[in-house]
């Protein structure tokens, strides 16, 4: 096999090998697995759109107790109007025959504080990671200058072509090109969802010949072949989600891990059901029981604050018929284990495929 290859991204990141993993929220990413991955050469990541400021903080401070490599702590842009959104009375009352079967109290329709963005923002670029990476949105101008002050690079997250051209006139310094395939919630912000669900394997090539920045290849991605095909394509490095959140050391339940390796995982759906906003998941007995009011569910947060005491209970009981199950189309692929193995088999059976070191 031929010696390692220049990577502009592993250079600009002083990373070893050309792999990012993908940044979970609510509470699924987890300082094990995000330092496992950095440790083992890649890129770890940690999704910290749900916490404090302070707390943000204090993920950064664990990071770096937790390994000298470089890793990233990723952001929710937050999407106009949200601040404002309500559950009503017909919100709540659509969800109650699930609380009843749990035995838990109805919520109110009050809405409940969420942590502010310019805040964490703040709390980020003080704390200083090696990288920030964003979803759904455009870097604000004040983190922009101040990450290149800091010499923080700055990831974005796109769903199309505009949106990775839109990323790199902001100020990206890196674009990752995200496509519907990808488990998780879907970062669309310059169209809607609907209109922006380009596979991964046609998205990838366009955002390559239409942006300067390093491409990452996200969506779909498990295993070897997918890597080398992603690669093939024009992407300088791939970024695995359900591959990595299949892995022991991640902060997936263990329903959630068990669903990902089993045969139910080769069917995903996109729904609004359990946050308000667009996500693929396995699809179960409440995507399927509630199917017909994707369109009536309120918008995130509102939708995704009732929903979390049903989601949090049925993981805790080992229900996958009531709780997210976050995935992407390759799940299939998964094998589990410590994240370090899997990252070596997916660099050497990549490699092979390439005829090049990884």
């Amino acid at each position: 096999m031929t010696s390692r290859a220049v990577n502009r991204f592993c250079e600009l990141l002083g990373l070893e090998h050309p792999v990012v993993q993908g940044p979970f929220g609510g509470g699924m990413s987890s300082v094990a697995l995000a330092s496992a991955v950095s440790d083992a050469g890649g890129l770890g990541s940690f999704g910290a759109h749900h916490l404090q400021p302070d707390a943000v903080a204090g993920v950064v401070k664990e990071l770096r107790a937790a390994t000298d490599r470089p890793f990233a702590v990723n952001l929710w842009v937050p999407q106009e109007g949200e601040r404002e959104v309500r559950a009503t009375a017909a919100d709540v009352e659509r969800l109650r025959p699930y609380y009843e079967e749990f035995g838990l109290p109805v919520p109110s329709t009050e809405r409940r504080p969420q942590p502010d963005f310019d805040d964490q923002v703040d709390a980020l670029l003080a704390a200083g990671p090696p990288a920030i990476s964003l979803v759904m949105g455009l870097p604000p101008e004040r983190l922009v200058a101040e990450a290149r002050r800091r010499g923080i690079v700055l990831i974005g997250t796109a769903t199309t072509v505009a949106e990775a051209e839109a990323l790199e006139r902001a100020g990206a310094d890196v674009v990752v090109a995200s496509g519907s395939d990808a488990g998780g919630h879907r970062g669309a912000f310059l169209a809607p969802v609907r209109e922006s669900l380009v596979g991964t394997f046609a998205l990838v090539p366009q955002v390559a010949d239409a942006v300067r920045v390093p491409v990452v290849a996200a969506g779909g991605i498990t295993d070897g072949r997918g890597m080398a095909a992603a690669l093939v394509l024009g992407a300088d490095a791939v970024q695995i989600g359900t591959g990595f959140l299949a892995c022991a050391e991640s902060g997936a339940s263990e329903v959630h891990r068990r669903a990902l390796l089993s045969p139910e995982a080769r069917t995903t759906v996109l729904t609004r059901l359990f946050s308000g906003r667009t996500a693929r998941g396995v699809a179960n007995r409440f995507v399927r029981e509630m199917a017909a009011h994707e369109e009536d569910v309120p918008a995130y947060p509102a939708q995704n604050a009732l929903m979390l005491p049903l989601r949090a209970e049925a993981a805790a009981r080992g229900r996958s018929d009531l709780v997210n199950l976050w995935s992407g189309q390759a799940a299939g692929l998964a094998v589990g284990g410590p994240a370090a193995d899997y990252l070596s088999s997916l660099l050497a059976d990549a490699g092979l495929l390439l005829g090049r070191r990884l």
